[in-house]
């Protein structure tokens, strides 16, 4: 099918009410698929002020059910921790040497892992790995004492989220593939983040729309 009839097949397809979050899953099997086993996504407008530094919301999560893909991490630790980190997965473990080839341009790796003693080293990295939201930071977990444990969490699809200038949030939470359960499990997890992440100083309606979507389909909204 060419991708104009499908994406106006699928447009006819779309519920025009919100959905209960079990149904709305079942409900992205409808539309006409590409021949790609396609992601999930999840976007949440929250009633939130991101000008507000205590209503600005930034974290990590992993998925129960993972997220149907892996990523290449690097760590930043001490000699003695370059072995726990390769094991773990790190594509690259190590200290000054690894900082000065990430300064010198090499960007062959999706997320960075520190240990907090390396921070003092890695803070050089901020005006490269800064924009590309890729500095390691203890409130996305990827500042980690633990380093062994945080490069396997992350290699196992492990992200990282945070509003943006609108109040919203965006996440992946699996594959087409996966089964309907495993879909509802991921989105719920997802969901329970939000509310247990929720700004004490945030007014009126939190969650003010849910919307999922596979890469390809349009979105569904789910009630809340």
């Amino acid at each position: 099918m060419a991708q104009g009839k499908r994406v106006k097949a699928n447009l006819e397809l779309c519920p025009t009410e919100p959905m209960q979050l079990g149904a709305a899953v079942v409900k992205l099997r409808d539309f006409k698929a590409p021949k790609f086993d396609q992601t999930v996504n999840a976007v949440v407008h929250l009633g939130i002020d991101p000008k507000q530094a205590d209503q600005a919301l930034r974290g990590s999560i992993a998925m129960p059910n993972g997220i149907g893909k892996s990523a290449r991490v690097i760590a930043f630790c001490p000699p003695d921790k370059v072995e726990e980190a390769s094991s773990a997965g790190a594509i690259e473990a190590g200290g000054e040497e690894l900082v000065k080839k990430v300064a010198d341009g090499w960007f062959d790796f999706d997320v960075a892992i520190s240990t907090p003693d390396m921070m003092r080293v890695v803070s050089r990295l901020g005006k490269v790995l800064g924009p590309k939201g890729m500095m390691p930071s203890p409130k996305a977990g990827t500042v980690a004492p633990n380093v062994g444990e945080a490069v396997k969490e992350y290699s196992a699809g492990k992200q990282e989220y945070r509003n943006d200038d609108g109040g919203n949030i965006h996440c992946i939470i699996g594959k087409m593939s996966f089964t309907d359960e495993q879909l509802i499990d991921n989105l719920q997890h997802f969901a329970d983040t939000l509310e247990k992440i929720r700004p004490a100083s945030a007014k009126g309606a939190y969650i003010k729309k849910f919307v999922i979507s596979g890469s390809m389909t349009p979105g569904i909204e789910i009630a809340v």
